[in-house]
């Protein structure tokens, strides 16, 4: 495993990490993730992602259970959380102070530790005044409860609106943003954040490598059993990408898929690689739900890609 610096933070996270978006509490019980999180972290993983919102807290206090009964010493790994959708009362949503007070209390109950090394505002919230966010979070963190804060879906101008904000008040600014990237997600990341990357040395933590698993070409013939779009609480995100003309994608991702097997790899092995070529990615959260998949995920070390050309990547999807 290789380790990268969160942005200018002095923290070094594994290059790859695991998530349970989707999948715990809904694909994944405790005993399943107590597997999947020692092999991750058995093969040098050490930042475990995570959210209020995900299975309605049930994903977090099934990491929970599962750290706490593994027992690996809490010095060795990161965890996180991140607020927004906590629930459907007006107090439970959003980025008001009292909310992310409350959300980060719930998180560290449901995930058994005494502080977050990671915490997330999930979505830009246009009802809160971004100073409010930002003094929560300091709050937060001069308590010990959290290390480090970030945003997630921000757009650039709302991070460096945070940023300024945290500088004039002598606050913690924040250090990390965790934006979707793959191959058919660029913009954001490649364009978008790019002068925001040169002036403030933002950390990265991606999601989605793999598109929700379409890059690795099982949905082109339709939906399998026991995948993230089989089950019927995320059945609207395949008909969100069905909206947005994901069909007209397949012919590019069968080039991919091709492409992968010429040099040995699978269509997921060969996504994962190409997001760790960004050097603005501190970290590709991966999302596995069964052992399998995790071991072929991480298992891109030993491949031998020196032929291999970024341009012939993307060109795939030209």
């Amino acid at each position: 495993m290789n380790y990268r610096k969160l942005g200018k933070s002095g923290l070094k996270i594994s290059e790859l990490s695991y998530g349970s978006w989707v999948t715990f509490g809904n694909q994944i019980d405790t005993k399943l993730a107590k597997e999947l999180i020692k092999t991750a972290y058995d093969s040098g993983v050490n930042f475990f992602d995570n959210a209020e919102a995900y299975a309605h807290g049930q994903s977090e206090e099934i990491m929970g259970k599962a750290l706490s009964q593994l027992k690996i010493p809490r010095d060795t790994w990161c965890v996180s959380s991140k607020v927004f959708w906590g629930g459907e009362l007006p107090t439970q949503r959003g980025l008001s102070a009292k909310h992310i007070h409350d959300c980060c209390n719930s998180a560290l109950k449901r995930l058994k530790v005494d502080y977050l090394d990671l915490y997330f505002c999930h979505r830009p919230d246009p009802d809160t005044p971004i100073e409010e966010t930002v003094r929560a979070m300091d709050n937060l963190i001069k308590q010990g409860k959290v290390i480090y804060w970030g945003t997630s879906e921000w757009s650039a101008s709302q991070i460096e609106s945070a940023y300024l904000i945290a500088k004039e008040n002598f606050l913690t600014p924040p250090t990390m943003e965790q934006p979707q990237y793959n191959l058919l997600n660029r913009e954001k990341l490649e364009i978008e954040y790019k002068p925001i990357f040169e002036k403030f040395s933002l950390g990265t933590t991606i999601w989605s490598p793999l598109c929700s698993g379409i890059l690795t070409g099982k949905y082109r013939n339709g939906i399998p059993n026991n995948s993230r779009f089989s089950i019927e609480s995320y059945s609207w995100l395949w008909d969100k990408f069905r909206e947005d003309g994901i069909e007209k994608k397949f012919k590019e991702i069968g080039k991919f898929c091709e492409l992968a097997k010429k040099f040995n790899l699978t269509p997921a092995q060969l996504a994962i690689k190409w997001c760790l070529n960004n050097e603005n990615v501190s970290t590709v959260i991966l999302g596995a739900s069964n052992i399998n998949q995790l071991k072929e995920n991480l298992d891109i070390y030993d491949k031998k890609t020196d032929d291999l050309n970024i341009k012939d990547i993307e060109n795939c999807f030209n």
